[in-house]
C-alpha cells in the first residue's frame, strides 16, 4: 500500500497546530486559576483577621451589656434611690450595648460564612489546576512525540512498530520528571521561602511593638526553616546535576551518594569498587552515576528491600556494573515493557554501545548487570 508522506505531513502539521493551541489554552485557563486562587488566599488570610477582631469585640461588648444589664437591674429594683435622667442613662447605654452586641455577633456570622465560602471555592480551583497540570502533561507527551519521531515520518514508517511504544513512554517518563521537580521546588523551596516572607512580617511587627524576645524567637525560626530551604535546594541540585562529580569525581560521589541513600531510606547499602577511576573518561562518568542513581531508586521505590550490594570495576576498556538487593523481586518479562525506569537504563546504555542484564523473580531480589565499553564512541542521540 503506497502512502502519501506529504499529505500525512500536512495532517501531522494541523494536528501540532491544534495540539499547539490547546495547549496554550489550557495553560492560560491553569494561570488565571492560580491568579484567582491567590487573590482567594490573600482575601480569606484578610477574613480570619476580621473574624479574630470581631470576636474579641463581641467578647467585650458581651462583657460589658451583662455589667449593664446587671446595672439597669439593680437600678429598676431601687428606682426610689436613683434620678429619672440617672434611669434613663442606664436604660440607654444597656439598649444601646445590645444594638452594637447584635450588630458585632451578625458581622461575625457574616464572616465566617464568606469565609467557608472561598474555601469551598478555593477547593475547586486547586481541582481545576490539578487537572489542568495533568492535561498539560499528557499533551505535552503527545507534542512531544508529534514534534520528535513523527516530524521524521518518512524515516519513522519502517521502524515505528518497534519503537513507536517506547519512544511515547521515555517522553512520558521525561515529563514526569520534569513535573516531579518542579513540584518538588514549588512545594518546597518555594512554600518555605513564601513562609519566611511572611514570617519577616511578623518579625517586623514585634520590633515596632518593641517586643524583642518574641522577635529573637521568631528569627530562630526563621534562621532553621532557611537552613531547611537550603538543604531542600542542595538536595534537588544533587539530583539533577551533582556538582561533586566535578569536583571530586565518580568514585566519591558514588560513595557520598549511597551513603545518603542509606540514611534517607533505612536499606543498608554497599559499595564496592575495583580498578582506577583514572582509566574512565570524563564523558563516561555521568552516565555511570545515573545508572546507580536509577539503580537505587528502583530498589527505594519496589524492591522493599533490606540490604542493597553496589559492585563497581573498572578496567583500561570496559567497566561492569552490578547492583543486587533481596528485595521482593518481579516477574522480569512481565515488566520489560511497562517499567520507565527500566526503559530509561535501557535506552541510557545503548547510548554507551553497552549491554544491560536483569536477572530477578517473585521474592527472589533482583539483580541488575550492566557491560559498557570505556574506548567505544558513544552513538549520537
Amino acid at each position: 500500500m503506497d502512502i502519501d508522506i506529504s499529505l500525512l505531513d500536512g495532517v501531522i502539521k494541523k494536528t501540532i497546530q491544534t495540539v499547539e493551541s490547546s495547549q496554550e489554552q489550557i495553560f492560560e485557563i491553569a494561570e488565571s486559576a492560580r491568579r484567582e486562587r491567590s487573590a482567594i488566599q490573600n482575601e480569606i488570610a484578610e477574613i480570619r483577621e476580621e473574624v479574630y477582631a470581631v470576636v474579641d469585640l463581641v467578647d467585650s461588648l458581651d462583657l460589658k451589656y451583662r455589667k449593664s444589664r446587671a446595672m439597669l437591674a439593680m437600678v429598676s429594683r431601687n428606682f426610689h434611690s436613683y434620678t429619672e435622667e440617672h434611669i434613663h442613662q442606664v436604660y440607654k447605654e444597656t439598649n444601646d450595648l445590645q444594638v452594637e452586641l447584635s450588630l458585632s455577633r451578625e458581622r461575625e456570622a457574616t464572616l465566617r460564612q464568606r469565609r467557608d465560602e472561598l474555601e469551598r471555592r478555593l477547593q475547586n480551583l486547586e481541582a481545576t489546576i490539578a487537572k489542568a497540570e495533568q492535561l498539560m502533561t499528557q499533551i505535552g507527551v503527545v507534542l512531544g512525540y508529534l514534534t520528535g519521531d513523527f516530524s521524521r515520518v518518512g524515516e519513522a514508517l519502517e521502524t515505528a512498530k518497534q519503537h513507536q511504544q517506547m519512544g511515547l513512554q521515555i517522553i512520558q517518563a521525561q515529563e514526569e520528571e520534569r513535573k516531579r521537580v518542579a513540584r518538588e521546588i514549588h512545594d518546597g523551596p518555594a512554600q518555605s521561602m513564601a513562609n519566611v516572607a511572611l514570617r519577616m512580617d511578623i518579625a517586623e511587627k514585634m520590633l515596632k511593638n518593641e517586643q524583642i524576645l518574641q522577635a529573637l524567637a521568631e528569627l530562630q525560626e526563621l534562621k532553621e526553616m532557611v537552613r531547611l530551604s537550603l538543604a531542600d535546594v542542595r538536595r534537588i541540585i544533587f539530583d539533577l546535576r551533582p556538582m561533586a562529580l566535578d569536583d571530586l569525581g565518580l568514585i566519591p560521589t558514588l560513595q557520598k551518594y549511597v551513603q545518603t541513600f542509606e540514611e534517607r531510606t533505612g536499606t543498608t547499602a554497599e559499595l564496592v569498587v575495583f580498578g582506577r577511576e583514572q582509566d574512565i573518561d570524563d564523558a563516561f562518568k555521568t552516565p555511570l552515576f545515573r545508572l546507580v542513581q536509577e539503580c537505587l531508586n528502583n530498589v527505594a521505590k519496589h524492591a522493599k528491600a533490606k540490604v542493597v550490594h553496589v559492585k563497581l570495576e573498572l578496567q583500561h576498556d570496559n567497566v561492569s556494573l552490578v547492583v543486587k538487593d533481596n528485595g521482593v523481586g518481579f516477574d522480569v518479562i512481565e515488566r520489560r515493557n511497562k517499567s520507565f525506569g527500566l526503559m530509561g537504563m535501557k535506552e541510557r546504555v545503548q547510548l554507551l554501545n553497552g549491554t544491560m542484564e536483569v536477572a530477578s523473580a517473585p521474592l527472589k531480589g533482583t539483580k541488575v548487570m550492566f557491560q559498557i565499553p570505556l574506548k567505544a564512541k558513544m552513538q549520537q542521540s
